[in-house]
């Protein structure tokens, strides 16, 4: 019965003779048993495991994977029954939420139970459980989306995502019976272009988006996973890169009025930025990222890591520097066509399509700006539930912008026949 204490780096055991309330600090976590008439001779043994969560596996009982580990393990044995035992846990990860409190279930294959269990408090730091009987114990958390709203984001992300899926086929379909109409000079060929890669690659991403949530999971096949974020992570910065060639090529017709650059020289320019920079780009993050285990999310959802390497940056980076110089060309270009004599020695037709390219531009760098600022906030707070909500309304609904892509093709058509028929 005599009580000591061992401690090395990862583990602490503690065994002690009961001689009233059992109150003990240990690693990262704490127990409290009252004294409910037990002997005086009722010994009770603690051993924390700080590691143990990488060789237990996230499972519970109910075989699913979706949450994960997020304090120390507890192991706690007392040779007396007891009904009442509290623990407190520090958490590792302090922007997981959705807190259970779990023992391993030996039955079967074993498991994560919440049996027995349930929360009794929780901060941004700690989470407090009540448990009536004793055994290994933990918490699992699941990362940035609360719980409470997980099914509303759901519905909203896959609604949108069809109706957005169905608004750039309509898009490309459009593009596709008007298309010898429309560019018939080289700014609105480039113009319409730029319109039926951005509404591509966004189409793309969106299907490879899908393939993404579908083969999500921690048992989901690595290969596949590292698939759909590589396409996902591809298509996107795609997208906001023929956002860029847009502004550029905006730029360029605006403020060199007397400079000319061949068809072919400038679609070279724009596919090698278009794909070319993106392509790069999503190859050194895998290729930097994948050796290390942390190019996607370790709870096994198909996109960029954030908490071990920081592979979300590959993308939030360029598309908010892209989104920057977009909105500083479109207020160069707008007190540029707001100045006297600008653009006079250009046909009409020619000034109406720069018209039309700044006004695509200004809509759609706005729209994605804003989307992936909200994107940011749900990871500094992401615990904040009407950032998440935004977010998801605003992503799944981003390529509403492309309904004034459609206008801006009806009017270019439409004065594109007028001009057929004057000749």
């Amino acid at each position: 019965h005599n009580s000591f204490t061992i401690n090395t780096t990862n583990i602490q055991l503690i065994k002690t003779t009961l001689t009233g309330p059992f109150n003990e600090p240990m690693i990262s976590s704490q127990i409290f048993i009252p004294n409910q008439g037990l002997p005086n001779n009722t010994s009770i043994t603690t051993i924390v495991f700080k590691t143990l969560e990488f060789v237990l596996p996230n499972r519970t009982t109910g075989n699913s994977t979706d949450s994960s580990i997020n304090g120390v393990v507890m192991l706690a044995y007392v040779n007396e029954t007891i009904n009442n035992v509290s623990l407190t846990f520090d958490k590792t990860n302090k922007t997981k939420v959705n807190s259970q409190c779990v023992f391993w279930n030996f039955e079967g294959i074993g498991g994560w139970d919440s049996t027995g269990c349930e929360l009794q408090s929780e901060t941004n730091d700690r989470v407090t459980c009540s448990c009536n009987h004793l055994t290994s114990f933990s918490i699992l958390m699941s990362p940035f989306v609360p719980k409470s709203i997980e099914v509303l984001l759901n519905y909203i992300t896959y609604i949108g995502v069809s109706i957005s899926m169905g608004c750039l086929v309509l898009c490309l379909i459009i593009e596709a019976f008007v298309w010898s109409v429309v560019t018939k000079n080289s700014t609105s060929h480039m113009r319409h272009v730029a319109i039926v890669n951005i509404a591509l690659s966004l189409l793309i991403a969106d299907i490879w988006f899908i393939i993404g949530a579908a083969v999500s999971g921690q048992s989901a096949p690595k290969n596949a996973c590292s698939a759909a974020t590589f396409f996902i992570h591809f298509f996107y910065l795609a997208l906001f890169f023929w956002m860029l060639i847009s502004a550029l090529f905006l730029f360029y017709r605006t403020m060199m009025v007397f400079s000319h650059m061949s068809k072919s020289t400038m679609m070279a320019i724009a596919f090698s930025v278009g794909y070319g920079a993106p392509l790069i780009i999503a190859i050194i993050t895998i290729a930097v990222t994948a050796p290390k285990n942390g190019y996607f999310g370790q709870d096994g959802v198909c996109w960029l890591n954030w908490y071990q390497t920081k592979a979300l940056l590959a993308f939030v980076i360029p598309a908010l520097i892209i989104v920057v110089v977009n909105l500083l060309i479109l207020i160069v270009i707008v007190v540029k066509l707001l100045m006297r004599g600008v653009g006079e020695n250009r046909q009409s037709e020619e000034k109406n399509a720069l018209v039309v390219i700044a006004r695509c531009v200004g809509v759609l760098t706005p729209i994605f700006g804003i989307t992936w600022g909200l994107g940011i906030g749900t990871m500094v707070a992401p615990d904040n539930l009407g950032i998440q909500i935004v977010f998801t309304i605003f992503n799944a609904f981003q390529v509403c912008g492309n309904s004034n892509m459609l206008q801006y093709i009806f009017e270019l058509s439409q004065l594109s026949y007028k001009s057929s028929t004057n000749l």
